[in-house]
């Protein structure tokens, strides 16, 4: 049969844990996708003049007044 383990043992072990935890959490936050060495600033207002609808040649109906 296993003996006692002290109160001072477990709570230490926890803590450690809840440390271990913590940074392990930080570090994924931090581990992002790296940006591409070429990649060109118009390839983003290409996507913004999308989501907003003025793109040239793209007809949506309505009708300016």
């Amino acid at each position: 049969m296993l003996g006692r383990t002290s109160t001072t043992a477990r709570y230490t072990r926890g803590f450690a844990a809840a440390v271990v935890a913590v940074a392990t959490l930080v570090l994924a936050a931090n581990a992002g996708p790296a940006k591409a060495a070429g990649e060109q600033p118009t390839e983003r207002t290409h996507q913004v003049e999308q989501v907003i609808g003025h793109t040239t040649g793209h007809t949506t109906g309505r009708t300016s007044e």
